[in-house]
């Protein structure tokens, strides 16, 4: 399976605030009783396209394991790894049990305080006298519509931010993966070019003993030789480093990252006008819906604060008994002389202006990842395309007319054997700016709120599903009209 099958796949984040993060129909339902269940989960893994797999977890005083026992098999592909990402990851485990704080909060603001009795009991010379009293603090009462929809406001933020790292925990699996395959697939090219040095090195010591060559060439070819040697021992290097993290993203023991991954395949993407991309970011992103949340729940407590002055006010019943029993209405209030509850909505007001400042540079941040990211993704694709489609064919030919040359007679072998090593070389390229352009569209993706928005975006196929290009299939196998290996034996 390729990244397109995986990474298309996902619904976008809009479906998944409009549905999940919302949680009820409206912000009038909200703000009834009691509150509408809110399954922060399924957000994330419908903005993942994950479905429902996505569960929290409740773990020991001492935390969860390092490495999880679950066995993967030898084969490991780019949708288990996403899932195993997401599912494991305890950042998200620890957002989702933020949204259960906040749910709880949300619970507790649709409660009244309790009501408050008082007993008064009291021995003189006469008979003991009982006081009792029983009050409401009705302030609360009144407060109860904006602290619900303050609460239901700041239970969708956290729901928000929870569906972000899952966001952001799948795009950096994503981005592994893709790197972990590029350093699979050009450790075969770097071993084919060594095949080529060692035959042509041994051509020319051929030519040596035969009186026809120089010392220099032999010795230009074996430093080719030990300097290839280290580039293949840096790059099965950078491979290992890959899979090394890959194993610590998705929760698994280091040792345990020798898979076989899914076949290497570039890139081919048709990009809808960048403004497009940029709409959709503004829109669907949770980090600026999470700011559009507080916002409106610091609007709810804004109201709240005017209220201050007369927190604690209530009224009930007194009643006391001497020998009769005498009740009666009673009223409780504060004078409000020096706190008129000006330093809480000072408070409020500077919040306010904070978030809305956040909001702006949330929406530059936006902006600014969708362009570079789509700069990125747009000078790869058009660079790819120049190696596929004129360096390569260039190559090929170059390697054509030397191997002709050879076969008539015209020129030796040495001309053949770098031809080779250059066309090589120049697949080994296209991997590497197949690989900025797998990881900017990745990058794209997540800038816009998720692969689903990314393909109600450009409706592009982000990869293709075979390897027919001049660049890809480089990784393994023969290419199509190679020389015969026979042809060029010393």
């Amino acid at each position: 399976m390729n990244l397109k099958k995986a990474i298309v796949r996902g619904k976008g984040l809009s479906a998944a605030l409009a549905a999940a993060l919302v949680g009820c129909a409206g912000l009038a339902g909200c703000r009834s009783t009691p509150r509408a269940d809110l399954d922060a989960g399924a957000a994330a893994g419908e903005a993942t396209g994950l479905g429902s797999s996505i569960e929290f977890r409740a773990v020991g005083p001492d935390g969860g394991p390092l490495d999880e026992p679950e066995a993967i098999g030898d084969a490991l592909t780019l949708v288990e790894t996403v899932r195993l990402a997401v599912t494991t990851d305890p950042g998200l485990q620890a957002a989702l049990a933020r949204v259960r704080v906040a749910m709880a909060d949300a619970d507790q603001a649709r409660l009244l305080p309790n009501p408050v009795l008082n007993l008064v009991l009291r021995w003189g010379p006469g008979k003991p006298q009982i006081e009792a009293s029983l009050a409401q603090d009705f302030i609360a009462a009144l407060q109860i519509p904006r602290r619900t929809s303050a609460a239901d406001h700041r239970l969708r933020r956290a729901a928000a931010e929870a569906v972000t790292v899952a966001l952001d925990t799948a795009s950096q699996a994503q981005e592994r993966y893709v790197a972990a395959q590029a350093a699979a697939a050009l450790t075969p090219l770097l071993r084919e070019r060594m095949d080529l040095l060692e035959r042509l090195a041994g051509v020319a010591r051929s030519r040596l003993d035969a009186g026809e060559g120089t010392r220099n060439d032999l010795t230009t070819l074996e430093a080719q030789s030990v300097e290839l040697r280290v580039e293949i021992d840096q790059a099965a290097l950078i491979e290992r480093e890959e899979r090394l993290r890959l194993a610590r993203l998705i929760g698994r023991p280091s040792s345990a990252a020798a898979w076989t991954l899914d076949a290497w395949t570039p890139p081919s993407v048709e990009l809808a006008p960048e403004e497009a991309w940029v709409k959709a970011g503004l829109e669907h992103r949770p980090e600026v819906q999470s700011v559009v949340w507080t916002l409106r729940a610091l609007g709810d407590e804004e109201a709240l604060a005017r209220l201050t002055p007369w927190e604690g006010a209530g009224a009930g019943v007194d009643s006391t008994r001497d020998t009769d029993w005498f009740a009666g209405p009673s009223v409780s209030t504060p004078v409000p002389v020096f706190d008129g509850g000006q330093a809480r909505r000072a408070r409020v007001s500077a919040e306010q202006m904070e978030t809305r400042h956040e909001l702006t540079l949330a929406r530059r941040r936006v902006v600014e990842e969708v362009r570079v990211a789509y700069e990125t993704l747009r000078a790869s694709t058009e660079n790819l395309s120049r190696i596929r489609n004129e360096l390569i064919p260039l190559q090929q030919q170059r390697r054509g007319q030397a191997e002709n040359a050879y076969r008539a007679g015209q020129s030796d072998v040495t001309a053949l054997y770098l031809a080779e090593q250059d066309l090589r070389l120049t697949r080994a390229r296209a991997i590497e700016v197949e690989r900025q352009a797998a990881i900017a569209l990745v990058r794209l993706q997540r800038a816009v709120g998720g692969a689903g928005v990314a393909a109600g975006v450009g409706g592009n196929q982000p990869w293709g599903d075979s390897g027919d290009e001049p660049g890809g299939g480089a990784a393994t196998g023969t290419e199509a009209g190679a020389p015969d290996r026979d042809a060029l034996a010393p």
